[in-house]
Formats: structure tokens, C-alpha cells, sequence
């Protein structure tokens, strides 16, 4: 009987109703398989949405910035000392200062526009940027060194503070007639007329209306003013015409600055009015408005300075504003500031240290200077005399002074505290310091350290990303509450600065160029000794163990394999735990570099370096480049292994050349996936003792380091809200460098298996 005659045994397979049954099952078991499937795809997608949406949450937003010493000072205070080094003569009198420069050619200064025209007989004014200083240019703008005067008040003390009012009132109307006297240009009518709309608004008046009639006598009541002090002898002027006019009352008024009078009346409320030598800043505003105060502002002239030559001077009529940078500081002779004009030296003639002229021209013609654009030079003078705000104290002793120029000298030959003896004779010692073969500090080194020594920002506050974009005037004003001193400003913290700085205590500092050349290094050697030998291992197990006849040999085989699949289940702290006691303490000698003379520092050598962590993350990732190589070789067509063999092949020659090029895709698949595992652990670098806080970059295998995921783990510890932002930041740059290695690996991949095909 042939084999299609035979009976099918009955009862071997379903029939009919059980046949419908049981399919019903199969569908309904798969259906039930794939709804779960797609669940938890969904929810894993959720997951990582939410993941990126705190992540990214983190690392943008607001953040309110104090710095101990604002960078603007610094380089104003530079400059001031520059300009007075410079100065032939250097006074508070003018009148010394227009007799030095009448009937010089070579001298050069700069006055207030009153004093410039009641000497106009003997000094030259000369335009500026092809502008010259009048009432309309400086009022317009178009005069580079002008500037606008304001006070402000508010509604709410217009109309509580009748006295307030009135003085307010009695200034818009008598501003002009004492404007001249004080050395300012008088506000255009169609700025007064602002300024009365505004009162007259302020008081709940009719806007077309005339001011009313102000009578001294009849006001009472005391008032304060506050600000700045270009603004005080305009104020104070009125103010002691209003009292000889039979004002009863006082007028206080503090001379403190802009800023702090804005500060006293919006914040503080201790002023009614505030003088203002700028316009107030949104931030103030806003804290105006927090104090339910609507500011009123009151334009009452324009400033202007008037560069000056004498009537001798023949070459000099207009100069640009960087002209008269390079006039009062680098230049010597005119010819180095202009080729056409003369090979004479400049006579400068300019007010003393003390002088608001001073001050108000140098912030003029130097405000675009930044920090960064100061010579190395000036930034060291300014590590040496910067003091604290009462000037009493330097912000940087001695002792640390002492202390960084031991680390790295600022200069070749110049010393800041070092005796100069007892340098030469330590660096001729067997173990010289760093100091000797290290290069002297640059001006981007020296730079960091005023930034981080003298402005030393500090984030007093942060908020996320969604809180900044839906609440942002809440913030603004939350923080001119209570920062009022900071900078509110919206920041991203992945900056060129995060990325390239080493790390620091102050998160507005803080970088991660450490822990990105850390991560490099050790993910660098651990796939160089992880590749090879699990490589390696897969082909032995795959290609040769099966076919080993001793039985005692069969069953070690049998138990590394399971061994090997069982390890790629081990957690992470475990072989934290083997590399710790094999690689660090019982390999120390060799781990630390020290027995090979190759320890980056031999007073302090460990085994708590880049090779010892590479090691063990080696040991980690083995198992899993293992089993996913094993599983490419399997993968290879049986019919290629017996075409090479039958051609005369050797087994190893039809491996190589058969075998292992056609897994190699699946291969740098897994080490791809074992990579990416190796650069995000934590846990076992924290166990063999990466850095949680190193400023020094590893540059070899036996360097100490820290990587990226130790750095977020450090920072996300940290209880300031500060850290956690630049912790978001930090994993983002994880997330990239990450995407960024694998892609490559799978472009060299497909371009590798494009290549064989």
C-alpha cells in the first residue's frame, strides 16, 4: 500500500465545529497577543514623550542672574584706569582743565555742553560719528554721546500725595528755565507736552487741559526723591526754587544712582520720585506694577558731552567713536589713531576719578567693550584690585592668588605673589611643580577666572519651559520682587559655554567638557577590548564547539554558554562590584598606570581610572556583543560554509571569508546595541569610583575622569533647582552624542553590507 493510500488516523487534527472552535481561539489568543503588543507600544511612546517633555522642560526658561560684581563695572572701572594712566592732566576743575588745552593743537578733552558754550571762544567742539552736538541731535539721539534725564512717579502717589503733585507739576512747568544753568539740553515741547499729558492723566484731569497754577505756599507736606546723579542738581535746583517760592515742607533727595532710586520707588516705596538718567526697564516696571504703582514718566532734558580741541587744532574736526576709543586709551601719537594726521603725541585733558562726567563719557564711547575684548593684562589687573561694593575689602585674597598662580603662572616672566628664587629652585627639583612645565595662563584662561572669582553669577532663581511661555510677566515680576538686583533673562542652558566648560560649583558655570572626554575615552577602550574578544568567543562557541568530540570539553562548552546567557541578565552594580576588587585594588599597580611609569600622577596613582572603568564596562556589554554575534553567524546560510570547504578552503579560511562577512551586519548591530547600554550605566562607575567633581581632562587611559551619566547623577543630587536644569541639559547631550555614535555605527554598517552585496 503506498503512502497517499493509507488511512489518517481519526481524532489527529480538528473537525467541523472543533476545527471553527479552535481557530476561533487562534484568533481570538492573537488578537488578544496584538492589542497587547500595541498597548504597550502606545504606553512606551507615551512614556518617552514624557520623558523628552521634562527633559526639554528643564533645560529652557527663565532664570534670575546675580552677579557679585556686574561685568559692565569691571570693564568700566578698566577703562577708567587706562584713560587717568594716560591723562596729562587729570582734575575736577574744568576751568584747569580749558586753560591746558586752549592754544594746544595736540590736546584733546571733553566738557559738558554748558561749560563748552561759555567757552566757546577758546575751544573747538568737534562732531561725532558726522555729528554735531546740539539741542535737536542730542534730543533725537543722533549724538553719540547724549543721553535722555527723566523722573518718574506714579498714579496711585499723584494722586494720594497731593505735594508730589504739585512739585511735579511746578518742575514740567519751570524745568526749562533752569535747564541751561545746570548744563543740560532744555526737553523738546513736544516732549513736555508728553509729560503734562501724562500728569494730567496721572491726576484724573482732562488730557487737553492746561496745567493748573501751582502756588508753593499753599503745599504742604514732605517729599522724597531718589536717584540718579545726573538728574540730582536739575532736581535739586527746582526743588530749592520751589522752597524760595514759600514751600513749607522738605524735599529729600538721595543721589544713589538710577537703579537704586528706581529700586527705592517701585520696590521699596520709600521715594515718591525716582531721577532717571535712562529709561525704566521692563523688569522695573513690572515691579512698579507688582506694588499696584503705575509709573508716570516725566522727560525733563537731554545730556550731552562735548569733545574739545583748541582753535589751533587744524586736522581734527569730526572723529568716529572708535577713533576716540583708540584717542584715550591705546594710542600715543595722533598718527597711530589716523595715518593723515600728525606724528605728535595726544595731550589728554580729562576730569578726575570721582567725576559723574567721567563716568557718563567712558560708558558712552566704551559700551560696546565687553569683558571678553579686554587684553589679558587688564583682566589680571582686575583679579588683583577688584574690591567689594564698599570698596573696602579685595574680592580676591592673597592666599588665592597664591593658590592659582601655583597651579598655572599668569605670566613668563612676572611674578604675582611667587618669590622668583624659590620658583627657579623648585622647578630645578627631581619632582617640579606643575607650574614649571605648564604654559603660562592665556587670556581665555584668565578670562574664566574673572568670571568665576569676580562676577561669579549666581541663579538666585529658575523656571521651566512651560512656565516661562505661559507666565512669563508673573515671572518677570516675581523676580523684581524678590531678586531685585538680578537679571531676568530667558535662557538655554545648552550653550557653546556648557559644552566647553569644566565643571563648577555654581551651575551658571557648570559645563560638561570633563564628562564628555571622559565618556569618549572609556567607551572608546572598552569596545576596542569588547569587540575582539566577544567576536571572537562567538565564533568559537558557533563554529567549533559543536563539533568537539571530548565530552568533558562538550560540557565546559555547555556551561560557558549558559554562563554567558545568564550573565547578559546580571545587574549593572555587580560587575561594578568585580571591577572594583579585580581591576582597582588587586590590578592597582597595573590599572593605575604606575608599573608601567605611566601613571598620570605618581604621588596619588590609584586603580580608579579610565582603563580600570573600560575594563568593566567591557566585562558588562561581553555578554550581550556575544550573543547577538553568535546569532549572525547562526543566521549564514549552512550552503555557504560547505561551497567555501568544498573549493579546498580550511574551516578558519571559509570563516573569514564567507562566514564573518555576511554576519558582519548583525554583529555591529548588537555592538551598537551593547555601546549604547555602556555609555549610559552609572551604577558600576560609581562603585570602581569615577569623580563625581573633577576640573582636570583626562588625556589617557590612566587619567582619573568622570562621564556623562556620573555627572547628571551628581547634579540631579544636588538640592538647587539650578542643577537639575543643567542636569536636563546634560541629558539631552547624552541623548545626541548617543544618536550621534549610533548613527555612525549603522552607516558604517549599511555601508559595509552594501560593499559585500
Amino acid at each position: 500500500m503506498s503512502a497517499d493510500q493509507m488511512p489518517v488516523p481519526t481524532g489527529a487534527f480538528p473537525e467541523d465545529e472543533a476545527l471553527a472552535r479552535f481557530v476561533k481561539l487562534r484568533n481570538f489568543v492573537g488578537g488578544l497577543w496584538k492589542n497587547i503588543f500595541f498597548i504597550s507600544l502606545v504606553i512606551g511612546i507615551l512614556c518617552l514623550i514624557a520623558l523628552m517633555y521634562n527633559i526639554v522642560n528643564g533645560a529652557f526658561g527663565y532664570v534670575a542672574v546675580e552677579n557679585q560684581v556686574e561685568p559692565a563695572s569691571l570693564v568700566l572701572a578698566t577703562q577708567e584706569e587706562d584713560m587717568l594712566a594716560l591723562a596729562k592732566v587729570a582734575s575736577e576743575d574744568d576751568d584747569e582743565l580749558a586753560a591746558g588745552i586752549t592754544g594746544n593743537p595736540n590736546a584733546i578733552g571733553f566738557f559738558g555742553y554748558a561749560y563748552y558754550k561759555a567757552n566757546a571762544d577758546k575751544l573747538q567742539a568737534l562732531s561725532v560719528n558726522g555729528v554735531a552736538p546740539s539741542a535737536e541731535t542730542a534730543d533725537s539721539g543722533d549724538y553719540p554721546i547724549s543721553r535722555p534725564l527723566f523722573i518718574y512717579s506714579a498714579e496711585q502717589i499723584i494722586q494720594k500725595k497731593p505735594q508730589v503733585a504739585a512739585f511735579i507739576n511746578y518742575y514740567i512747568s519751570h524745568v526749562n528755565d533752569e535747564i541751561d544753568a545746570v548744563g543740560y539740553f532744555p526737553a523738546k515741547a513736544e516732549a513736555l507736552d508728553s509729560a503734562k499729558a501724562n500728569w494730567l492723566k496721572a491726576s484724573e484731569m482732562d488730557a487737553g487741559a492746561a496745567l493748573p497754577e501751582v502756588n508753593p505756599a499753599s503745599v504742604e507736606g514732605n517729599i522724597v526723591a531718589a536717584g540718579s546723579s545726573t538728574v540730582f542738581p536739575l532736581t535739586d535746583r527746582l526743588a530749592a526754587r520751589f522752597a524760595e517760592e514759600g514751600y513749607g515742607g522738605t524735599i529729600k533727595i538721595d543721589n544713589i544712582g538710577t537703579t537704586a532710586g528706581l529700586r527705592q520707588f517701585c520696590i521699596e516705596g520709600k521715594a515718591d520720585i525716582a531721577n532717571a538718567s535712562r529709561a525704566i526697564k521692563t523688569l522695573e516696571r513690572v515691579a512698579c506694577r507688582k506694588k499696584q504703582l503705575n509709573p508716570v514718566e516725566i522727560r525733563v532734558g537731554t545730556d550731552a558731552l562735548v569733545v574739545v580741541v583748541s582753535k589751533e587744532n587744524t586736522f581734527l574736526k569730526n572723529v568716529t567713536v572708535e577713533q576716540l576709543q583708540k584717542i584715550f586709551t591705546d594710542a600715543k601719537n595722533w598718527s597711530d589713531v589716523d595715518p593723515s594726521w600728525p606724528n605728535a603725541p595726544i595731550e589728554r585733558f580729562m576730569p578726575g576719578a570721582d567725576s559723574g562726567t567721567l563716568d557718563f563719557f567712558t560708558e558712552t564711547v566704551f559700551s560696546g567693550v565687553e569683558l571678553a575684548d579686554l587684553p589679558k593684562e587688564d583682566l589680571v589687573a582686575l583679579l588683583l584690585n577688584t574690591t567689594d561694593s564698599q570698596g573696602k575689602k579685595l574680592l580676591i585674597s592673597k592666599g588665592k592668588l597664591r593658590q592659582l598662580e601655583n597651579e598655572q603662572l599668569f605670566f613668563e616672566d612676572q611674578f604675582l605673589t611667587l618669590d622668583p628664587d624659590k620658583h627657579a629652585a623648585e622647578c630645578a627639583a627631581a619632582n617640579p611643580p606643575s607650574r614649571c612645565t605648564l604654559p603660562p595662563r592665556d587670556q581665555a584662561n584668565v578670562l574664566a577666572l574673572v568670571q568665576e572669582q569676580l562676577v561669579a553669577p549666581k541663579v538666585v532663581a529658575s523656571w521651566n519651559l512651560v512656565d516661562s511661555l505661559t507666565k512669563s510677566e508673573d515671572i518677570v515680576a516675581e523676580a523684581a520682587e524678590k531678586f531685585p538686583s538680578a537679571i531676568v533673562e530667558f535662557r538655554s542652558w545648552i550653550t557653546p559655554q556648557f559644552l566647553m566648560a569644566a565643571q563648577s560649583s555654581e551651575p551658571a558655570l557648570a559645563g560638561i567638557r570633563t564628562a564628555i572626554l571622559g565618556s569618549l575615552w572609556t567607551i572608546a577602550i572598552t569596545i576596542l577590548i569588547a569587540f575582539p574578544i566577544g567576536v571572537g568567543a562567538a565564533i568559537y562557541l558557533e563554529e567549533y564547539a559543536g563539533s568537539i568530540g571530548n565530552p568533558t570539553l562538550r560540557q565546559i562548552n555547555t556551561i560557558i554558554q549558559t554562563n554567558i546567557n545568564n550573565l547578559a541578565g546580571v545587574p549593572s552594580i555587580i560587575y561594578g562590584m568585580l571591577g572594583l576588587a579585580i581591576f582597582v585594588r588587586a590590578l592597582e599597580a597595573i590599572t593605575s598606570g604606575a608599573a608601567l611609569g605611566a601613571a598620570a600622577d605618581p604621588t596619588t596613582a590609584n586603580g580608579r581610572t579610565i582603563i580600570s572603568a573600560s575594563l568593566t564596562l567591557a566585562l558588562l556589554i561581553l555578554p550581550v556583543i556575544i550573543i547577538n554575534a553568535q546569532e549572525a553567524i547562526r543566521a549564514v546560510p549552512l550552503s555557504l560554509r560547505q561551497a567555501g570547504m568544498a573549493l579546498g578552503g580550511t574551516k578558519w579560511q571559509t570563516i573569514w571569508a564567507h562566514v564573518l562577512p555576511n554576519a558582519i551586519p548583525g554583529i555591529l548591530t548588537g555592538t551598537i546595541l551593547a555601546m549604547s547600554r555602556a555609555m549610559g550605566e552609572t551604577a558600576p562607575l560609581v562603585v570602581i569610583g569615577a569623580s563625581t567633581f573633577i576640573t582636570v581632562d583626562p588625556d589617557g587611559p590612566f587619567s582619573k575622569f568622570t562621564t556623562l551619566p556620573i555627572q547628571i547623577y551628581q547634579w540631579t543630587a544636588r538640592p538647587q533647582a539650578e542643577f537639575r536644569n543643567i542636569a536636563a541639559a546634560a541629558i539631552v547631550i547624552l541623548m545626541v552624542l548617543l544618536l550621534s555614535l549610533n548613527t555612525l555605527a549603522i552607516i558604517l554598517r549599511n555601508r559595509y553590507s552594501r560593499r559585500l552585496s
